[in-house]
């Protein structure tokens, strides 16, 4: 039997990785346990690319922490060169579209601290001048990218880390995994192995090994092929004259890249229809093996490849490699705690391992360590998808992420793989109203709605078919009644002897009074906003709660985890419950009509369990638009009816229906924050500008000494631009003179104030006058508002009666 304080279970380049920045971290007793090889799967075989270039903050730290350890780190601690060559790389395009796309990561860059450049024709001929210019608008180009040699880079982790006393075992599959008491039991062919935690490291088989733990991990094997020319003579005369190596170079349109390999070129082509393997299961004998040849799958990529670059035809193939890599259904690895289970970790699913794996390691073995990660993890973190993705979810997702490997990431970007896997029970009825749906955490939910059946939304940077629709939602919730389903929500309810300690001891604000509705954002041990709820106190041992959809698997952890030290039953009541919106300056009359609760006795904050009709309805005088309202939960099974009946008592005063556009427009009115986006782990409530909610005294709550001790010198402030063609969305970099100092976390047009809004996170928060926002590229004057535009002094909100 061997103890251990932590079991990793893969030998790829994400599983060593951890071992190492463990280790580093200080820790001991520290196992990896590998089926076959270090690197056997898919890190062996990988054509070894690495770049800065990414939509989100984390995961471009991820791939930048890479490069650092690959490039300046190792070859330090070792005295060898883990083969990281450093060229460059280049994106190119024909499409306007993509223009904008790159005007929007080079902003996003330059908060980071990786600048990228926009690139003109004329600078992608300079740069790499055995491209042709035919029919390109442009391109970035990323001056720190580079490539390494992912058997190198492993090995060298693996040493230093059993140099610092951490063990491999080789040649040691994993047959069953159970847990015991406090420890995690786990039999392998060299042994059983009794571990404080274990960590699914396991890529190609990271489902398998999933299973084992009781975990669905929504990840897919999808055959890749990349092919290694043999001398390229336009390459070699380059290496005679001693030139620089060229930069790699991708086309998205045409879905490949390039890049040099010694005095040859290897081409990697990412065909639209994916071929997925072993969804069920890998193949027990698989190890460090290939799948024959079949570029026929791929010869239009090819071919389009040696259109603008010729040189590429000159060389012949010298081989191919077609080996599986993983896809999760948004192509971001799986980071971080396991669901429902305590001391389960996940680093898997990354398509992009050797790029991504160093800084992965590094992210998890923070979290690990510090309770904690070091950044906002929901890009990454294991717990976004739910038990809904299933075995045709992740098959179909994967597929569609292979295909658009190189797709155009929009603002408002909707994908159609993988729908209709969560239906509101109001989902039929919104279709018949016009309703244009989108996708939130498996959920279909309306995005806004159309006159016409067949309309689509457009994929754009810019003002898209929705905005006057949007317009028009707002203006019915604005000056009449409007309704919407709110169902998506992830819902619980708490009950049980201690629920008043549990409530007041969860975050950091104090619960609610019975009758009352509170915020409370629970924290991170560092201080950071980890959840944020919604509490109804329904009486004096019940709780209601709600969160964002996104955060259903975070939360009830969270919440599960809470409870250890009360007297309370936590349930997850998501699907059970449904959500009507009732907003509008004329809900009041609406609501007056239905029952006997006049709404003067009905204030703002308050919860109420009434009967509409023989309908039990939990009522919360609460709005996230800013306007008078309910939000009224309903059991699924009557929802239907409800929202039939609301709806033709509402219909002679003028009623509208509103989706997650119209509310994001009007909350940013409100300067309210949203979950995911402006409140994040990585900045505090104070700094999100919560500070109200914040209320120490003689209360004890996880990251109540860090919060009080932490800087706190981030200041999220909600600002006015000057009007332009594009709205702001997120991650725009924020300006003073020639320094960037600071960051938009969301933005949209307020249609009720007809302001240009964004909530953005200042470093420096004395950075107040002299502002700008770099939008596409475009330098957008910003002002920073005092107060909300709409409505700030909650009259809307407070009204007793319907508003004229």
């Amino acid at each position: 039997m061997k103890k251990a304080q932590v079991l990793i279970i893969g030998g790829g380049v994400m599983g060593v990785s951890l071992m190492y920045h463990l280790v580093k971290e200080g820790w001991k007793d520290v196992l990896l346990v590998e089926k076959n090889d270090l690197t056997h799967g898919s890190t062996w075989h990988a054509a070894g690319l690495c770049t800065h270039f990414a939509h989100n903050p984390t995961i471009q730290e991820l791939r930048a922490t890479s490069v650092r350890l690959y490039r300046d780190t190792l070859p330090k601690e070792t005295g060898l060169s883990c083969g990281f060559h450093a060229s460059g790389a280049m994106r190119i395009t024909r499409n306007p579209d993509r223009m904008d796309e790159f005007r929007h990561v080079a902003g996003l860059s330059e908060f980071t601290g990786y600048p990228l450049e926009v690139l003109t024709p004329e600078r992608i001929a300079e740069l790499h001048p055995l491209t042709q210019l035919d029919g390109l608008l442009g391109g970035i180009y990323e001056p720190d990218d580079g490539h390494v040699d992912p058997s190198l880079a492993t090995n060298a982790m693996a040493d230093v880390a059993r140099r610092g006393g951490a063990e491999i075992w080789r040649q040691c599959p994993v047959t069953e995994i159970r847990k015991d008491g406090d420890e995690w039991v786990v039999d392998t062919a060299k042994g059983v192995v009794h571990a404080q935690h274990i960590v699914n490291a396991a890529g190609t088989w990271g489902w398998e090994i999933g299973h084992m733990m009781g975990l669905n991990i929504p990840s897919v094997p999808v055959l890749h092929q990349y092919l290694v020319t043999d001398t390229v003579q336009a390459v070699a005369d380059r290496q005679a004259a001693g030139l620089d190596e060229l930069p790699m170079i991708r086309d998205p349109e045409e879905s490949w890249y390039v890049r040099q390999e010694r005095d040859g070129l290897i081409l990697g082509p990412y065909e639209k229809d994916a071929q997925v393997w072993s969804v069920d299961g890998v193949p027990p004998e698989f190890g460090a093996d290939l799948m024959p040849p079949d570029l026929d799958r791929v010869e239009p990529i090819i071919m389009a490849a040696m259109e603008r670059i010729p040189a590429l035809e000159t060389g012949g193939v010298k081989s191919v490699i077609n080996g599986p890599i993983t896809f999760t259904p948004d192509a971001n690895p799986l980071i971080g705690p396991a669901h429902g289970l305590e001391n389960a970790w996940l680093l898997t699913g990354s398509s992009m391992g050797v790029m991504e794996g160093g800084g992965a390691g590094w992210f998890l073995a923070h979290w690990m360590t510090h309770g904690a990660p070091p950044m906002d993890p929901l890009a990454v973190d294991s717990r976004r998808f739910g038990s809904w993705a299933d075995r045709d979810y992740r098959v179909e997702k994967a597929i569609e992420c292979f295909g658009l490997q190189f797709g155009v990431h929009y603002p408002n970007e909707e994908r159609p793989a993988g729908r209709g896997k969560r239906l509101s029970p109001l989902h039929d009825l919104m279709i018949e109203r016009g309703a244009i749906m989108g996708a939130a955490y498996g959920w279909e939910r309306p995005n806004w709605f159309s006159d016409s059946s067949d309309e689509i939304a457009d994929e754009t940077f810019r003002r898209a078919n929705w905005f006057p629709k949007v317009a028009a939602e707002v203006e019915a919730a604005t000056t009449r009644v409007a309704m919407a389903d709110l169902s998506v929500f992830s819902k619980f309810e708490i009950s049980g002897p201690d629920t008043a300690k549990f409530l007041g001891t969860m975050g950091a604000n104090t619960a609610p009074a019975t009758g009352r509705i509170g915020l409370n954002q629970v924290l991170t041990p560092a201080g950071g906003v980890l959840s944020e709820f919604a509490i109804a106190r329904l009486g004096e041992d019940h709780g209601y709660l709600t969160s964002a959809a996104a955060a259903e698997e975070i939360d009830l952890d969270v919440l599960t985890a809470h409870a250890t030290a009360f007297d309370v039953t936590v349930d997850r009541v998501t699907d059970q419950i449904a959500v009507i919106g009732l907003m509008g300056p004329k809900a009041p009359e609406v609501w007056a009509s239905l029952t006997d609760i006049a709404p003067q006795d009905f204030p703002w904050l308050t919860v109420k369990s009434v009967d509409i009709n023989g309908i039990k309805v939990r009522a919360m005088r609460v709005s996230y638009i800013g306007e008078a309202g309910w939000e009224l939960h309903v059991p699924a099974a009557d929802a239907a009816k409800l929202f039939t009946l609301l709806e033709n008592t509402a219909k002679p005063l003028g009623l509208g229906y509103y989706g997650a556009y119209a509310a994001n427009s009007m909350r940013l009115e409100k300067g309210y924050r949203g979950w995911g986006s402006d409140l994040t782990t990585e900045r505090s409530p104070i700094e999100s500008g919560l500070g109200g909610f914040v209320k120490p005294k003689e209360r004890d709550f996880v990251g109540r000494e860090a919060l009080e001790t932490r800087a706190n010198d981030w200041d999220m402030v909600l600002m006015e631009l000057e009007g332009g063609d594009v709205d702001p969305f997120y991650a725009h970099g924020l300006w003073q003179g020639g320094r960037c100092v600071g960051i938009v976390t969301s933005g949209a047009y307020g249609h009720r104030t007809g302001k240009v809004l964004a909530l953005a996170y200042l470093r420096d928060a004395t950075a107040r006058d002299g502002l700008h926002v770099s939008v596409l590229g475009q330098k957008r004057p910003a002002q920073i508002l005092s107060q909300p535009p709409f409505d700030p002094n909650n009259t809307r909100l407070r009204a007793k009666g319907a508003l004229s």
